[in-house]
């Protein structure tokens, strides 16, 4: 059984290179444009793990974080900020907010399928 992502992310550009390169893998990947449908989708789907972008519209990427490592049926699942934001202090709040790792876009697939075997124990 394939392993499963949920990518939260909003930009059709970013969901279609990310589906692509995890899909080439192997991985199921789910998504949602949102950070309410990411919270919904993480407590209904139970991924394996998340990759949340963290400028997304609505409930933002730090707030739906906090939300899924609230709820005890989804706080084990890891979750990765990829985002545009790489100033100075910014991994720092992405962790402090729940995040378990960072990776700053533009993505390198190498980086991103190396975040993801390491989360995923393979």
């Amino acid at each position: 059984m394939p392993k499963r992502i949920l990518y939260v992310e909003d930009n059709l550009h970013n969901k279609r290179l990310v589906r692509k390169i995890l899909q080439s893998r192997g991985y199921e990947v789910l998504e949602a444009e949102d950070g309410h449908t990411g919270v919904e989708m993480a407590m209904s789907e139970l991924p394996d793990l998340i990759l949340m972008d963290i400028n997304i519209p609505g409930l933002d990427g730090i707030e739906a974080t906090r939300m899924i490592k609230a709820y005890q049926q989804t706080a084990h699942i890891p979750i990765i900020a990829l985002t545009a934001n790489a100033m100075r202090g910014d991994r720092e709040r992405f962790i402090s907010a729940g995040c378990d790792d960072y990776l700053p876009k533009p993505i390198s697939t190498a980086d991103l399928l190396a975040l993801v075997k390491q989360y995923l124990s393979e």
